[in-house]
């Protein structure tokens, strides 16, 4: 899995930025532009090649990054980009805010992007190029935010989306046609599990498999906010957001455990599921190798001549 950054250009552009009197939020984003993105997932995906393994690039956020990825499946390299709600539903105005509290809070890496990226990453899922969609959740309130004040280096990087994702894939995606119910499940469920190689005992409805079934009502609408929402945090990225789409039950092994807007479980009552290594991703991989070995010279035998 690569986080798809350049570690030393972006520590060079944070000086080089503050040093310029630039150190609001704003700074965080010009540091990150999305051409380093696609940098970096591109050196991932050639240092994947060369040692010959499968690559999952974590929260994808340009169109920079999607088109690097898009280049290395034509080429039928083993390549997942993952999306992000934030990546699909925020953009980057909300960095420029002039209240540091607001902008502050949409603080991640990599960033949000300017209008237009969102867009073409929505299209990237609904045609395969994006395989999953998952949260990259990590969330701050907003006094873990203000240590940044006077420096957005000092920001803590992240957003919440656990609690989101869900309602706002669909509104995003299946409400607006852009991919079918059955491919919000592959994209949210099914195509995870596959990947993380826990399928099929999670990502389905099989005989044998977890009885894990959430239930959301296409015909429920909901709206964001922090004041209702289940985080501690007191911020929330999405606040104010309205759709249709609202999960009303949870089932996990059987029992309800979400339902009318309630939890009903007992800390420490869920089980941990390890994940197996190398799952299908893996299954091209003996043969690649068997294909570089045989494309090599025979080695050269070195003869020192006498002097």
């Amino acid at each position: 899995m690569a986080h798809a950054e350049n570690g030393d250009v972006v520590a060079d552009g944070q000086k080089r930025i503050f040093d310029l009197g630039i150190t609001g939020p704003e700074g965080h984003g010009l540091l990150r532009p999305p051409m380093l993105e696609g940098e970096a997932t591109s050196r991932a995906i050639h240092l994947a090649s060369f040692v010959n393994i499968p690559l999952y690039v974590v929260h994808v956020m340009s169109i920079d990054a999607m088109e690097e990825i898009a280049k290395a499946q034509k080429s039928s390299q083993e390549v997942i980009g993952e999306a992000v709600v934030s990546g699909l539903v925020l953009d980057d105005y909300a960095l420029w805010d002039p209240n540091f509290a607001t902008a502050a809070k949409y603080v991640m890496s990599p960033p949000t992007r300017e209008a237009g990226h969102g867009k073409a990453l929505q299209a990237s899922l609904s045609t395969g190029i994006l395989k999953v969609v998952r949260t990259n959740h990590c969330t701050f309130n907003s006094t873990q935010k203000s240590l940044g004040i006077d420096d957005f280096r000092k920001i803590p990087n992240g957003v919440n989306g656990i609690e989101e994702r869900m309602h706002l894939i669909w509104d995003t995606m299946v409400e607006s046609g852009q991919i079918s119910a059955t491919d919000y499940v592959r994209v949210k469920n099914t195509e995870c599990a596959r990947v993380f190689n826990i399928y099929p005992r999670k990502g389905a409805i099989l005989v044998g498999s977890d009885a894990d079934i959430i239930i959301i009502n296409p015909n429920a609408s909901f709206e964001i906010l922090s004041s209702s929402h289940n985080s501690r945090s007191n911020i929330n990225v999405y606040e104010g957001r309205k759709g249709k789409g609202k999960v009303e039950v949870t089932i996990v092994e059987g029992k309800v455990i979400w339902e009318n807007g309630e939890l009903k479980v007992e800390p420490g009552s869920r089980r941990y599921i390890e994940i197996p290594p190398f799952g299908h991703l893996f299954s091209s991989i003996g043969k690649a190798d068997v294909a570089y070995l045989s494309s090599l010279r025979a080695l050269v035998h070195q003869v020192r001549s006498a002097t």
